[in-house]
């Protein structure tokens, strides 16, 4: 069984199309979800999207993988060892 990792992932999101798609796959994965804060930043017409996230590499791995995949999105991750 793959060990549980806690970390954060940031989500930049330069085209609004992409934002449905994002919102299904955060809900698809909303287990390993512990926190998210989204912010939109007009004046430069992108989102931020940031994550606490706690599941494992494979989950986490499979949710940003996803997500980077969209077109305009832009995705990072940081995990703490244990």
């Amino acid at each position: 069984m793959p060990s549980e990792r806690i970390g954060a992932v940031g989500i930049l999101v330069e085209r609004t199309e992409s934002v449905p798609e994002i919102n299904t796959i955060l809900s698809e994965y909303r287990e390993i979800v512990v926190g998210r804060i989204g912010v939109p930043y007009r004046k430069r017409n992108v989102a931020v999207i940031a994550l606490i996230i706690d599941g494992s590499t494979d989950e986490i791995g499979a949710m940003t993988g996803k997500l980077g995949k969209l077109p305009g999105v832009r995705v990072k991750t940081s995990l703490l060892t244990k």
